[in-house]
């Protein structure tokens, strides 16, 4: 059943299940693609089943394996790659894939055949991957962009506020998946995030929770963000401390809501504004938190 690019302990039985993709690395800006996958993980208690092979798709000296070593001793050495995992959802609502990975850097033609063969194995329809970028907007902001497969999917996200991406310039794996997905039959969509250029370092838990109400109501199934809710209760609040103990930071953020407020915030496609003031969080905030 398994392929020297993916290994599968036991294919899942799922109810018109939709795959959802996170993926770590060049479009996982405040950790919402990756974060969002995890938290379907863990929210819906999701059973992994599936496994990339890293010596296949990732290079060692591009994203290094992670080690931990104590007294002397190495304790831990994780490789870089990404699993599946298969979410049984209530009955009359979609069940779920899930693949939360890092990028892959190598045999992405190899690596979409692989993801294809596997959702007609298990019966997917519907593909969703995510990705976030840094652009012009403020933190409290929920602003969402897209690319779909057909012009009907178009319209329903209009319907929910999103926006169609007009882009040119480097991509990501999501649209090889986008693009070969939609050649060969899969209803694909590829939803990204808008992030403050000024944060950076931590998870944007707002943005996973509007992310989340989205691609449940997209996917038809129900998810619970209330625990998403109240991290971003505490985080708003301490970002809040921040900006106000710093002037720069004060004007950084008056100036962005005046071009907001006259419709002229330019959008940076990814690419943080240069010389700008910079909030990384993990420089201030308890890692424990």
């Amino acid at each position: 059943m398994s392929d020297p690019g993916i290994h599968i302990k036991k294919l899942p039985q799922l109810e018109e299940p939709l795959l959802i993709a996170g993926f770590d690395g060049w479009g996982n800006a405040l950790n919402i693609s990756n974060g969002m996958a995890s938290y379907f993980i863990r929210h819906f208690k999701a059973q992994q089943f599936a496994d990339l092979n890293p010596d296949i798709f990732y290079r060692y000296d591009e994203q290094r394996p992670r080690v931990v070593i104590e007294d002397g001793l190495l304790k831990t050495l994780a490789s870089p790659g990404g699993s599946f995992y298969a979410a049984v959802t209530e009955a009359d609502q979609s069940d779920i894939v899930i693949l939360n990975a890092d990028e892959p850097n190598l045999c992405w033609s190899q690596f979409v055949d692989l993801l294809f063969s596997l959702c007609r194995k298990l019966g997917v329809g519907t593909v969703i991957t995510l990705g976030s970028m840094y652009d012009n907007v403020l933190h409290t902001d929920r602003i969402f962009s897209a690319v779909a497969s057909t012009e009907d999917m178009l319209s329903q996200l209009r319907q929910h506020r999103v926006n169609a991406i007009s882009y040119q310039g480097p991509s990501a794996i999501h649209s090889i998946i986008q693009s070969e997905g939609t050649k060969r039959g899969f209803e694909c969509l590829s939803l990204w995030s808008h992030c403050p250029y000024y944060l950076q370092g931590t998870t944007h838990f707002g943005i996973l929770s509007h992310l989340g109400k989205l691609i449940a109501q997209l996917g038809n199934f129900h998810l619970d963000t209330e625990q998403l809710d109240k991290n971003w209760d505490t985080l708003k609040e301490q970002i809040n401390t921040l900006i106000d103990g710093n002037s720069e930071l004060q004007t950084l953020i008056t100036n962005l809501r005046k071009e907001k407020a006259k419709g002229t915030t330019a959008r940076l496609n990814g690419k943080v504004a240069g010389g700008e003031k910079i909030i990384n969080l993990q420089d201030f905030l308890d890692p424990n938190n």
